[in-house]
């Protein structure tokens, strides 16, 4: 069973949920090459640690499934889109990885052999255990899904101990704190809680995921350098934590 809250002596086997605006540093669409240059020396340094991480990425900053539906495209091929708009970043952080000297494999959750391995469980267990870096592309491989359920789907499947949510925010707020100079930093905060007050930290349906199999989630800041080594081992010090514990306001 996966834990229940942070430790303090750090995780071992982790998770890493990123948005695919994530990548785009200060650009306004696709990939900066700086963000992701930073992004690889971080992870080098988390899996010489000793770390078995792993990453799910989406693609909103090439594609957003739901964004085309919206507009009169049809949802799931507008899906599929976005799930293809995932390979391309898992492939560009793949080759970022690979240029720190990280051994990184992506798996796709859809068929694409020449760029990518398809998704195995137990052999995504060993590459892990292997000391490598798995990208894991195209959330879950079907429509009507989000890569948030992707990322606590996989997390399940690996018996990650934690779900890094890395944002371009410090936590989890009571309201939105671009809009509200006095919202306030959730330090720790429940699923139920998460859920009640629609704090959209992930979608319904992994959060609900996380709840039921007792996988915390840490929310953190992307931005600031560093901060994926603190989330990993000081990750009472980084973000807000949702899980099974108390409500408290940083």
């Amino acid at each position: 069973m996966a834990a229940t809250g942070a430790k303090t002596g750090g995780y071992k086997k982790v998770l890493l949920k990123l948005s695919g605006e994530a990548l785009m540093g200060k650009d306004s669409y696709g990939i900066n090459t700086e963000t992701l240059a930073r992004i690889a020396t971080e992870v080098k340094d988390v899996v010489q640690s000793g770390v078995q991480l792993s990453i799910v990425i989406g693609g909103g900053n090439i594609f957003r499934g739901v964004k085309g539906a919206t507009e009169g495209m049809d949802r799931a091929s507008a899906d599929y889109m976005g799930m293809l708009a995932t390979c391309i970043n898992s492939m560009a952080l793949q080759d970022a990885f690979e240029r720190q000297g990280v051994d990184t494999r992506v798996m796709s959750a859809i068929k694409m052999e020449q760029i990518s391995e398809p998704y195995i469980r137990r052999r995504a267990v060993r590459h892990l255990e292997k000391g490598r870096v798995v990208i894991f592309a195209a959330g879950t491989g079907n429509p009507y899904f989000t890569t948030d359920t992707a990322a606590s789907l996989r997390a399940m499947e690996i018996n990650a101990e934690v779900i890094l949510k890395g944002t371009k925010v410090d936590g989890v707020y009571d309201s939105d704190p671009r809009k509200n100079n006095g919202a306030r930093r959730y330090r720790t905060v429940s699923y139920r809680e998460t859920l009640d007050k629609n704090l959209q930290v992930m979608d319904a349906t992994a959060i609900a995921m996380c709840m039921d199999n007792r996988m915390p989630i840490i929310v953190f800041d992307m931005t600031r350098p560093g901060n994926i080594g603190r989330a990993v081992n000081n990750p009472q010090d980084v973000g807000t934590i949702v899980g099974m514990g108390e409500t408290v306001f940083a």
